[in-house]
């Protein structure tokens, strides 16, 4: 399902498709399904890695250092607390639960990973107001990153909990 982050950029353009991917909804997943951390982590972070170094040299390759962009580590925590918001927010699957995760998630993402795109941007001012210009410069992508997160989402946990019901052995991942 991690393919679809790579299937959805076509050049070095943003597309329309742009942050529509399943990651938020694997951290989400991830969080809410492994007893073992390091799977609940590395779930979603491994899919980002290898989705990112794919696209740092296939796609990106000029605007990358080396196989990672600049402020990675922002985007990284984000994913590790969107994890983590998982985790604490969904004890029991329900739409009320997923849709509530993934809210709270994106909004998490979208704080977190900016603090990266605006510290290391050249467009936006140092200061609380040009951190404010580039959280709204990103609505757009967060809205797309939501819907993805809501509708992958959708997809996993469902397919999952039905899975559940004819395969005891998944219960306890």
């Amino acid at each position: 399902i991690g393919i679809v982050r790579v299937l959805f950029i076509y050049d070095n353009t943003i597309s329309p498709l742009s942050n529509f991917s399943p990651l938020g909804a694997m951290a989400l997943f991830g969080g809410a399904y492994f007893n073992k951390s390091w799977k609940a982590f590395g779930f979603p972070l491994l899919t980002l890695f290898v989705s990112d170094v794919f696209l740092s040299l296939r796609v990106y390759s000029e605007l990358s250092n080396g196989i990672l962009y600049g402020g990675w580590y922002w985007v990284y925590g984000a994913f590790a607390l969107m994890t983590i918001a998982g985790k604490l927010l969904i004890k029991k699957v329900t739409p009320v639960s997923i849709l509530t995760a993934a809210l709270v998630s994106v909004t998490i993402h979208w704080i977190v990973s900016d603090i990266g795109v605006w510290h290391s941007s050249a467009i936006y001012a140092q200061t609380w107001s040009g951190y404010i210009a580039c959280l709204i410069a990103a609505i757009a992508y967060e809205l797309k990153l939501l819907a993805g997160t809501v509708i992958y989402g959708a997809v996993l946990f469902g397919l999952f909990e039905r899975l559940q019901l004819k395969y005891a052995v998944l219960k306890s991942v």
